[in-house]
């Protein structure tokens, strides 16, 4: 049945005259694991909408873990007192205490509730900082763990555990120190999340669905950023606290819940051997039924197309293999520049002169019709031009958005505007490439590094975010050159558009092959 993989056939689910006549399945060309499990599963099917919506929900929470700091370590407003020493342009660090007040409730924010007003940007960034640096340390600790040992599934929910348990226990927090450990620790954990979800999402459905039924994966994240200022704007009388337990408590029950339903990926179970349970899953997400099911089901035979190999001899392997190693770095080059501004244009709304929670909802409902667009034409865009096209028109957006004076302020939150939707866009469509160019062994650690690199570029957003409160082009600017001049990396990559999903390295170098 296997003596001959081809992953490059374009078969996208069984036609009726298979379904009328099983005997016909009989008669079939011999098929390779993968175009077999795309016969499967090629046709989308209610299982396997609803075992998308399961998964996809946790990239809800995931946006309102990662973008709480927004409103939690907020500088809050303040008034004088009827001193005539003060008056609203002062410098606060400069005037009496007794001589201004905050506007609301000192226990709003971090910044008011420790008396960090007069902090340095360094102490006032940290926790935001060190959540990411949590991401960074969790990615490379965790990339692993997918392909190997814990599995897609497993992973997803442990990742969402460890995140929302130490945002819970942020809320109990004494100090900045204490506060900035535990946002470490949630970043830790969270890592793993969009990765995880996006492949189990794209590895349990054929290639003709795979681009649309990834975007879920966005738009849940879209929905979780949306409703945060919702949130927070319900807890404005109250402490930063009660926004951590309000959003960390129903994630948690969710995981607990949830992990029960969730089947693990067919794909990865295959090319770790377990061929029982892997069948089972298939015959769960089937797109047909009856007897044409139960001939590609008996088909395949127990023990093919295993990958029990030691992981850091995969891992060695995708970085000693020349196109792999062209793939991974290129990705994460691209990745670093997308991090940068995406993220980056999220921190900076503040400096905009906008209203805070105005200013979220605006940049939140951007993501909106990007994923909608995604939904509905990535299926029809060769990845490589519309990354090159996105990229370029964010940039030169942002650059404009940083020279732009002050007094047009309505112009520059649409230029803003305009470079985070097409930043937001690129990084779907660069999610959904990442995964199209790598095989399963190795796709959750490829995947998962090239999210490194887009950490890896929020790092640096709320140091430049500080600095853009004096020069603007510090933050906008170098976001908008950043991610220009990525962009054009992404011309020595493959165009991997409806191409099918390969098992091994080895495979995926075949089929490569074949295309050249």
């Amino acid at each position: 049945l296997y003596g001959n993989i081809n992953c490059s056939h374009n078969l996208t689910g069984t036609n009726s005259a298979d379904q009328e006549n099983p005997g016909l399945i009989q008669d079939l060309p011999s098929l390779s694991l993968e175009e077999t499990i795309e016969k499967i599963l090629g046709d989308f099917g209610w299982s396997q909408f609803i075992q998308a919506i399961l998964v996809a929900i946790l990239g809800f929470f995931d946006a309102q873990q990662t973008f709480i700091n927004i409103f939690a370590d907020a500088d809050p407003k303040w008034h004088c007192n009827f001193n005539t020493t003060c008056n609203p342009s002062s410098n606060i660090c400069q005037l009496p205490k007794g001589a201004w007040s905050w506007d609301e409730s000192s226990h709003k924010t971090i910044i008011s509730e420790w008396g960090l007003e007069c902090a340095s940007s360094f102490i006032t960034g940290l926790p935001a900082s060190s959540f990411f640096v949590g991401n960074l340390i969790g990615g490379f600790s965790l990339a692993t763990l997918g392909d190997f040992y814990f599995g897609r599934k497993n992973l997803l929910f442990l990742s969402c555990l460890i995140m929302c348990f130490a945002s819970l226990i942020t809320a109990f927090s004494k100090n900045i120190w204490m506060y900035s450990s535990l946002r470490l620790i949630s970043g830790f954990g969270r890592a793993s999340i969009t990765t995880c979800t996006l492949i189990l999402l794209s590895e349990r459905v054929g290639k003709k669905w795979r681009g649309q039924i990834g975007t879920m994966t966005f738009i849940l994240f879209s929905l979780g950023l949306l409703c945060l200022p919702a949130v927070a704007y319900l807890n404005k009388g109250s402490s930063w606290k009660f926004l951590y337990l309000w959003t960390s408590i129903p994630a948690i029950l969710y995981c607990i819940i949830a992990y029960f339903f969730v089947y693990e990926s067919p794909r990865w179970l295959f090319t770790e051997g377990r061929d029982i349970e892997a069948k089972a899953t298939l015959r769960k997400l089937a797109s047909i039924e009856g007897n044409s099911l139960d001939s590609y089901l008996s088909s395949i035979h127990l023990g093919q197309e295993t990958s029990k190999l030691n992981p850091y001899k995969l891992m060695k392997d995708l970085f000693k293999r020349r196109w792999a190693l062209q793939r991974i770095i290129a990705t994460m080059l691209f990745g670093f520049g997308i991090g940068l501004v995406y993220f980056g244009l999220l921190f900076g709304v503040r400096n905009l002169g906008f209203n805070i929670y105005l200013g979220v909802i605006l940049n939140a409902s951007m993501l909106i019709p990007t994923n909608l667009v995604t939904l509905f034409f990535i299926a029809r865009w060769r990845r490589k031009g519309s990354l090159l096209a996105l990229c370029v028109i964010s940039g030169i957006c942002s650059i404009i958005c940083g020279v732009v004076g002050s007094g047009t302020e309505g112009i520059r939150i649409g230029f803003e505007l305009a470079s985070f939707f097409c930043a937001a866009l690129a990084y779907n469509v660069m999610m959904i490439f990442v995964v199209e160019l790598f095989p399963t062994s190795v796709r959750n650690s490829a995947t998962t590094l090239v999210r490194q690199a887009v950490v890896f570029g929020s790092v640096f957003d709320p140091v430049l975010t500080s600095a853009g409160k004096r020069s603007k082009f510090l933050s906008f600017g170098t976001f908008g050159l950043t991610i220009f001049l990525c962009s054009f990396i992404v011309i020595i990559l493959p165009e991997t558009r409806g191409k099918n999903l390969c098992n091994t390295m080895d495979e995926q170098e075949r089929m490569d092959h074949k295309i050249v």
